[in-house]
């Protein structure tokens, strides 16, 4: 099943179990991807990948993280937990994130495979790892893990 068939099975499952947080944040991820269909138009792309919809929803979950550390500051607690109750909706959709052992062994293989020597090596390390592990790999972390590795 695709992430937008999940998308609609959730919304009508929201629909009947009348759980407004949820129902809310999957209409707003309906939204963003609907966001996003539009502007991938005029490059010929019809409806956009499972790859960049599992990249918008890391950037939404991101983006909630920071809003709710910023409303904690502010002591407005009530509106952190609805970020993070928009949160844990979200990650639902998430492929399971490839733990710290598998995630090593990626990068060096990644760094083996592109003769990286370098930090100039560093995007070919990290297009190698997308190409590979596309929706599986955390950039984030990956990211980190490459740079280390490279400047060791």
């Amino acid at each position: 099943m695709s992430l937008r068939q999940r998308f609609g099975e959730a919304l009508k499952q929201a629909m009947r179990d009348k759980d407004s947080v949820r129902l809310g944040t999957i209409r707003m991820i309906n939204a963003r991807l609907k966001d996003l269909d539009i502007a991938a138009r005029p490059k010929g792309i019809d409806g956009i990948p499972d790859e960049e919809i599992v990249s918008a929803l890391r950037n939404m979950v991101k983006s909630r993280r920071e809003a709710a550390a910023l409303y904690l500051q502010g002591g407005r607690g009530e509106l952190a937990a609805k970020e993070d109750a928009e949160i844990v909706v979200i990650e639902e959709f998430l492929p399971a994130p490839m733990d710290d052992a598998a995630l090593t062994l990626a990068v060096a293989d990644a760094v083996a495979e592109t003769g990286a020597g370098s930090m100039k090596d560093m995007g070919k390390v990290m297009a190698a790892l997308k190409a590979k592990h596309g929706a599986d790999l955390d950039l984030g972390r990956a990211n980190a893990l490459v740079k280390a590795r490279l400047s060791a």
